[in-house]
This record gives structure tokens, sequence and C-alpha cells, in this order.
């Protein structure tokens, strides 16, 4: 038994160095932003450099580079430009993807900003980014050149850092996945009751299986950047606010959809501090929130439903739950003949790997209704956190695939 436990553990050992050799081959260990603009209309996108930056520290993965976790609704890939050989890949989806389901980008051309996180390269890479509609084709795509010795790449982080504070230490920090807290509406003056709200959502969010288990593999920091002013906008009522990341209600002309269009001044404020997902939290007692995979999660702190949503939209977030409750079949997101990219949906259009081995356990099912639509979408379990705050858990099927998000990353 020693004997066999000892080749265990050299095959791991081999594994390990396997892959921090393939990292250092290619990567060093500091993170390039990519700021990008995203435009256009239903009929027609585009995809616009807007600038790149050099930020100390690389937080993101440093395994399984050229895997995606899940799909998303769009793609990043990086490919070493002397060989063409894969050696980064990402999935995202944005702010701009959603709006073009609007109404208003029937007749309208709107920009947004989006950044992307890629350890840097030693050598000159070609960057291809994607977009993708609810049938998985791809709309828009652009590929350019970065060369890492470029002058005009901008240094951030290194000094003048927004003054952060650790909520919780991982056991491994090299293996791990960094959390960032981002102080939204709060004055200077109100920057411990912003350290509280982190600390609050900390505990609610490690109070849910499967993160509760695996509580080890995160660290978490809260990141204090101060605002002018107390709160966050409310078009709907007239007020606007100035704060650190210009956030506001009425999002898409939604009453309680509470979000930041400033990408870059985002990630501006998180330059230099260890993060890689994000969770804004915005000082104000009116509902709302939102989660948005692989960008942010924003949630309001000062209500009695406050815990709820924020583990709510981390599951968006962090994990790419889709929303399991439904409105109706007018402008539907998900079709027949496309199987949704989100893990705790399926249209049975391609249901393997999902969690066919949780029905034949008796654990989940498939129950019609769920991504805002009543027909042809289908949910595991009658209830789960994902289609409601009043359900205090993650179904079995939203456990499932957390954990093997958890593992992707720290595994």
């Amino acid at each position: 038994m020693n004997r066999l436990l000892c080749t265990i553990a050299m095959a791991a050992l081999m594994c390990a160095n396997a892959t921090a050799q393939q990292f250092d081959k290619f990567f060093a260990d500091s993170t390039l932003r990519l700021d990008y603009i995203f435009a256009g209309d239903t009929s027609r996108q585009a995809i616009y450099v807007d600038g790149q930056c050099l930020i100390p520290r690389w937080d993101g993965r440093r395994q399984r580079l050229d895997e995606l976790p899940v799909a998303g609704n769009g793609q990043i890939t990086v490919k070493d430009k002397g060989s063409g050989q894969v050696i980064y890949r990402h999935s995202f989806s944005t702010l701009f993807q959603e709006w073009l389901a609007t109404a208003e980008a029937k007749h309208t051309s709107k920009s947004f900003e989006n950044v992307f996180l890629v350890p840097y390269p030693r050598q000159a890479v070609d960057i291809t980014v994607e977009l993708r509609d609810y049938h998985n084709r791809i709309t828009a795509s652009l590929t350019h050149t970065v060369e890492p010795a470029d002058i005009l790449i901008r240094r951030i982080g290194f000094e003048h850092v927004t003054p952060y504070q650790t909520i919780q230490k991982a056991a491994d920090t090299t293996r791990c996945i960094h959390i960032a807290y981002v102080a939204e509406g709060y004055r200077s003056d109100e920057m411990e009751a912003f350290l509280n709200d982190a600390k609050d959502a900390t505990e609610a969010l490690f109070a849910h299986e499967p993160f509760k288990q695996l509580r080890s593999r995160f660290n978490i920091v809260a990141v204090m950047s101060p605002s002018a002013d107390s709160g966050t906008s409310e078009p709907a009522n007239g007020i606007w606010k100035t704060t650190a990341l210009s956030s506001h209600f009425d999002t898409f002309y939604s009453d309680r959809y509470l979000t930041t269009l400033n990408i870059k001044d985002l990630h501006d404020k998180l330059a230099g501090t260890p993060y890689e997902h994000i969770i804004i939290l915005v000082n104000t007692a009116k509902y709302g929130g939102g989660g948005i995979y692989n960008s942010y999660n924003l949630s309001y702190t000062r209500g009695n439903q406050f815990k709820p949503v924020v583990v709510h939209e981390f599951g968006h977030s962090f994990g790419g739950l889709g929303d399991e409750y439904e409105y109706g079949n007018d402008d539907p997101m998900y079709f027949p003949d496309t199987e949704p990219w989100e893990p705790n949906l399926t249209t049975k259009h391609n249901f393997k790997g999902k969690w066919e081995n949780l029905i034949k356990q008796g654990k989940a099912s498939l129950i019609e209704g769920g991504g805002y639509q009543k027909q042809g979408v289908f949910r595991g379990v009658e209830k789960c956190r994902m289609r409601t705050n009043d359900v205090p858990d993650f179904c079995a099927v939203c456990q499932q695939a957390l954990t093997r998000m958890i593992d992707f990353y720290t595994k």
C-alpha cells in the first residue's frame, strides 16, 4: 500500500511540474488586461481594441490553460504566434449581448466596454475574441496581435493601489480562486460598513454547498474604493449620484436591474490587488442586483434580501448558472435546435454530460420551465436558489456544476 501511495504521489508531482513548466514556457507571472469595445445592434455587431495594460502578478489558473469550463456567450483564445498553438482560452458573457435581446437594440446602435484578463505572454501572441448568439453562431470576431514588449502597453497596479483588506486567505494562494469585493456607493467614512457587508456576504456564500466544504480554495479581499456620494443612481426617480463605478438601477429600463457599464473604471480600481472574480457591493436599500458570467456580480446591501441576492448572483457570475424561473415565451433566449451552455438548463438538444448521473441516482429529473420560458427549457429540480431567493440551498444539479467549476480552477 505504501508503494502504491508513493507511486500516486510521484505521478501527481510529475503532473504538477509539467503544468508549471507549460505555464512558465509561455507566460510570465503577470497579467495582460485587454480592453475592448463591443458595438452594434441586432443586425450587426463589431469588436474593437480599446487598450492594453500590464498588471503585476497573475491570479488566474495555471493549469488546463487551453480548456473552457463552459462555453459562455463569448470566448477569448490566445495562440502562440510562432507555432499557432492555443496556449490559453476563457469564456464569458456580457451586458452587450444581453442588450441585443432588447427592443432598443432593434433600432439603435450602442457601444459597451469590456475587459478580459489573460496571463502575460513571453512572446508575441494572436488573440481572438468571438461573440455568439442564442443559437451558438459566431456573430462577431476579432483577431489581433499583442507584442509583450510594446511600449504602449500601460503599466498599472504597481503603485497607487486601492487599499484592500484580506477577508479570507486560501490554503494555497497559488492554486485557488481569487474573489475581490469592490465598494460602490460607500463614502470614505462608510468603509467600516463596507467591510462588514463583505464579511456578511462571505459567510452567506460559504453557508452553501459546495462552497462550504471547499472554502479553503478561496482567497477573498475587500477593495475599499471610495465614492463621493453615498448610494447609487436611480434614473427612474431622477436621482444621479457620483460614485466610484457610476452604477445605476433601470438597466435596459428594468427597474431592479442594478449594474455598472464602467468596466474599465472597475478594473482600474482593482489593479494591483489579488483578483479574478468580482463582487460589487452597492450601498443602497433599494432591492436589485445582477450577475454576468466571468464579468461581475453586483448586489444591493441594505435590505433583508442582501445575502440571498449576492449568493444567487454569484451563481451567475462565477458558476455560469442560468436562471431557473420563467415568465412566458415572449422573446425567447433558448431554442429547440441549441443546447444551453448553462450547466443547469437544457432544451434536450444535447443533454449529454449535464445531470444524467443525478437522474440515475434519483436526485434530479427533467422539469419543464426555466431560462425565463414556461416551455421548451428544463431544469433538474423543482426548487433551487437559482429559481427563487426563498429556497435556502443550491439544488443537486447546481451543486454539481459549481463543484466542477471550482475543481476546474483549482485542480
